[in-house]
């Protein structure tokens, strides 16, 4: 075990070089300037599309499931524990730049699900999409498409879904005094029991799950906001001062709170990862873009929102501690405990008394069940496409999907946390490299869809525009329309 944890260190060490942190920033700024910040001038238009209604086959997802899904996948342990695991190795003012990566990274997201979308194809009766599709359709290039394919098996299939579900047995063991084993075992088997019902399902269990658990959570971060009105201009101060070296305390690790806000941001909020598109591509719209600014909100909903509240109930609390790079403490607000979501349930039992941890448990438990069938879809998806959708290909993923999930209780924190990047890492250099080739096609498609909104249109989209072939014909009913409109 300590040459398979050393081995995972010495990888996730290499694909989060600082060069990974840097390409992600520089992407999200330069999508934000060809778009001409699209996330922010079309923001009104994201919430509207939310609950738009479009012509769908029965078997493929509404804008809101799909929107829903992402949401699930988004919304986990990278929104409490990777908070907490930001602020120890970062600091405070790693939220800051948590926050900087989202609002840059809204156009990242906007732009790799439009890319999904327009370049999307059939599985069955589903739709079919993501880096894997637009690498070989956009960029012919096979081997591409090939290596996104194994990573996006090998991150959300393999190597993320452990973290979650130690994540939750941690906090039933401290809330409830679960064991641990007990735990991984319910949450694997429920997990067997949804992914065997296929993506329509997938959808509508997180479309009524996700709203529920981000609320709940709302509503308990409000409470401590309540609580500590007082101190709250001074931890947004302390977080600010921080995130640009002005506090004393923490200017000797500037550099690792950039770092771990980059990090951390993409886990939570997965903009430029590639995992989004593969659910964004299933839902059912008349242009790519719509579906790519509904998925602007699940990555503001995910880090402006609930990370925001993840950071506040730790810091307004004083329930963390913060580590320099040789391992030596900065801080030490709670003595003895290691980073992660126990730190947010310490302050909750602080605050508000036992319940609230309970509660957490409970609420985690829904974070955990929605990410782990997201994580599952966005993995079967590429195990459909390397192997023509072959059900024993699909059914020996399942088993082995679920012994990833039940693994998470047999391995240490430390290494889960390094498992974890290391997948959303490896998918992100492919994803990431493939979406700049492809800036053009990105810029017509956003042009395209701003040039129909300004004559005062509903947007429809031609794949002719992009030189696609819908031999599929899976863009005609609204190639017809588009027509239809321009002669009359």
């Amino acid at each position: 075990m300590e040459k398979f944890n050393d081995f995972i260190g010495s990888v996730n060490g290499v694909i989060w070089s600082t060069a990974l942190v840097v390409l992600i920033a520089v992407v999200g700024i330069w999508f934000t300037v060809v778009t001409r910040g699209i996330q922010f001038r079309r923001f009104k238009d994201a919430c509207k599309l939310l609950t738009e209604k479009n012509v769908s086959d029965g078997e493929n997802l509404s804008a809101f499931q799909s929107f829903a899904t992402t949401v699930g996948a988004r919304v986990g342990m990278g929104n409490i524990a990777g908070v907490a695991t930001a602020i120890f190795f970062g600091g405070p003012g790693a939220v800051v730049w948590m926050w900087a990566l989202a609002l840059l990274g809204g156009a990242t997201s906007c732009v790799e699900v439009a890319l999904a979308q327009a370049y999307k194809r059939r599985s069955g009766d589903e739709y079919m999409g993501g880096a894997q599709i637009f690498i070989e359709r956009g960029l012919h290039f096979k081997i591409g498409s090939i290596l996104f394919a194994i990573a996006a098996i090998l991150g959300p299939g393999l190597l993320m879904p452990p973290l979650q579900a130690q994540s939750m047995a941690a906090t039933f063991s401290e809330g409830f005094g679960v064991n641990y084993t007990l735990m991984g075992v319910i949450i694997t088997v429920l997990t067997f029991l949804v992914i065997s019902g296929g993506v329509t399902r997938i959808g509508k269990i997180a479309e009524l799950m996700a709203p529920v658990m981000c609320i709940i959570y709302l509503v308990i971060g409000i409470i401590i906001f309540c609580m500590h009105i007082s101190d709250v201009p001074a931890a947004f101060a302390l977080m600010f001062k921080c995130a640009f070296g002005q506090e004393q305390m923490y200017a000797g690790i500037v550099g690792a709170m950039i770092a771990w806000g980059v990090k951390r941001g993409l886990y939570s909020n997965e903009a430029g990862q590639g995992s989004g598109p593969i659910v964004a591509a299933a839902a059912e719209c008349s242009h790519p873009v719509k579906q790519g600014l509904v998925q602007v909100l699940s990555v503001y909903i995910d880090t402006l929102v609930v990370c925001t509240i993840s950071a506040m109930i730790i810091i307004l609390t004083g329930m963390y501690n913060v580590s320099d790079a040789a391992g030596n403490l900065i801080t030490e607000g709670i003595p003895g405990r290691d980073y992660g979501v126990l730190w947010v349930q310490d302050a909750l039992n602080a605050s508000l008394g036992t319940w609230s941890g309970k509660l957490l448990a409970i609420m985690i438990a829904f974070f955990v069940f929605t990410t782990l069938i997201a994580y599952y879809y966005q993995a079967e998806s590429n195990v459909r496409y390397l192997f023509k959708s072959k059900k024993a290909a699909i059914w020996t993923f399942r088993f082995v999907y679920c012994f990833a999930c039940l693994a998470g209780i047999l391995v240490n924190s430390e290494v889960i946390w390094s498992m974890g990047d290391t997948g959303a890492g490896t998918m992100a250099w492919v994803n990431v490299i493939a979406i700049l080739f492809l800036s053009k096609k990105a810029y017509t498609l956003c042009k395209d869809y701003d040039d129909q909104r300004k004559a005062g249109k509903d947007p429809m989209f031609d794949p002719a525009i992009l030189g696609i072939d819908d031999d599929e014909k899976i863009w005609e009913k609204y190639v017809k329309i588009k027509k239809e409109r321009e002669t009359a």
